[in-house]
């Protein structure tokens, strides 16, 4: 079973790349917690295709049906959503969705339908002597699947599946902000041999040095978020976003593509969320951001750097008042410690380019393989930032509510 998140908080998703659309279940979110369409929509706007001029220019609406798990006593508002409809055997049903209400505990259901669908471009691809992109998952699914594979866009290996991440980390930063005033945030840090200078690890270091420790207030959050929104990439390193920007430019003229990496901080994290060894909150981060598409490693914290250090100097000092460092990313043990989670997720270039490569078809023919025809991103660092907010988000939750379980309270328990 393929579920982000779980046992308590948990995201399951269908829909291939050219199919009909996406569907997504969100399992676990408690009841009372308001939530309305137009808070997906806006994660959604990120992520979608054509969000951005350095992404790919397939363009999609991504607009968000939201189906279950909602409810309120005025129910005009509650069903305001938009219309769905379905036309069949000469028959027409319609039905309204839902626009906002408050969560029942129930799963929250929703669907994504796909409007710019160009399945031609792939018949390249097709049957036992279709051509193999280096690097993409056209071989191995293919022998995989014993030939029934969807080709078109690269079936459910397609970056489209993660509007079911983004919907159900919407539902977890919604709740974990109301609860604890959490907020999670990505900046690109490095695109091809570029990197910045800065990043949001150092920037919220300052900010908790200037708040002696304390919650990060949300008006110095929303200014971070407001630089981020206003580069030319989602860089916190301005005259890094305009370098990178024209990288990426250059290298799509040339028909090639760029690895990435991407920053992805979580502030005012509740402290002692997670558990040790095989249910840390480390593994799952890890195993959960570093298995997105295309993502070849997750460092946690200082990563790779804390590996030519003396102990004396990567161990962060504590006081009464908390850490006084955050080399280690918010996380001990796997348990939150209530610095910020940070965590560094590495892209590799984009598969799919239209430069002549060394490849074979699926029946193992060996060609030279070129593209025939594709929209693509030729840096998927560039959008990868809003899902790995949300898959953090989505383990985070899942660890609180582990945590909040490991407490009974009688009062939870009565009726009368």
């Amino acid at each position: 079973m393929e579920m982000l998140g779980g046992p308590l908080f948990a995201v399951a998703g269908a829909g291939e790349s050219h199919g009909p659309g996406v569907t997504t279940i969100v399992f676990g979110c408690p009841a009372g917690l308001k939530l309305s369409r137009e808070q997906i929509q806006a994660a959604l706007d990120r992520r979608r295709p054509g969000s951005s001029r350095h992404g790919t220019p397939r363009q999609e609406k991504d607009r968000v049906f939201l189906l279950s798990g909602l409810y309120q006593e005025d129910h005009d508002e509650l069903i305001a959503g938009p219309q769905v409809q379905v036309t069949g055997s000469g028959q027409i049903s319609t039905s309204q969705t839902y626009e906002w209400g408050y969560t029942t505990g129930e799963p929250i259901s929703a669907v994504v339908l796909s409007t710019a669908k160009k399945s031609q471009h792939y018949t390249q691809f097709q049957g036992p002597e279709g051509a193999v992109r280096p690097g993409h998952t056209d071989l191995v699914k293919y022998h995989k699947s014993r030939g029934f594979v969807d080709i078109r866009g690269g079936g459910r290996s397609s970056y489209r599946s993660t509007i079911s991440d983004v919907i159900g980390g919407s539902v977890a930063r919604i709740f974990l902000q109301e609860q604890f005033g959490t907020v999670f945030l990505s900046s690109i840090s490095q695109v091809g041999p570029l990197q910045a200078t800065f990043g949001l690890k150092e920037q919220f270091g300052r900010l908790l040095e200037q708040s002696e420790g304390q919650s990060i207030p949300s008006e110095a959050i929303q200014e971070v978020q407001e630089r981020l929104a206003q580069a030319e990439i989602h860089a916190l390193d301005a005259d890094f976003a305009l370098a990178a920007a024209e990288l990426i430019k250059e290298t799509r003229i040339k028909g090639d593509s760029l690895g990435a990496a991407v920053e992805v901080v979580a502030v005012n994290v509740p402290a002692l969320a997670g558990d040790p060894l095989y249910n840390s909150l480390k593994v799952r981060l890890m195993g959960t951001m570093g298995g997105l598409n295309a993502a070849q490693s997750c460092e946690i914290g200082d990563g790779v750097q804390v590996i030519g250090r003396f102990g004396s100097e990567n161990n962060d000092p504590i006081r009464r008042s908390g850490y006084q460092r955050n080399s280690h990313g918010g996380l001990i043990g796997g348990i939150t410690t209530g610095m910020p989670l940070v965590c560094r997720v590495g892209f590799k270039p984009t598969s799919t380019i239209v430069k002549r490569q060394q490849s074979v078809r699926k029946d193992l023919e060996e060609i030279d393989f070129l593209l025939e025809k594709g929209r693509h991103d030729p840096c998927v660092g560039v959008r990868a930032g809003v899902t790995l907010e949300s898959r953090m988000a989505i383990e985070l939750m899942n660890a609180v509510l582990m945590h909040q379980a490991s407490t009974v309270d009688r009062d939870n328990f009565e009726l009368f």
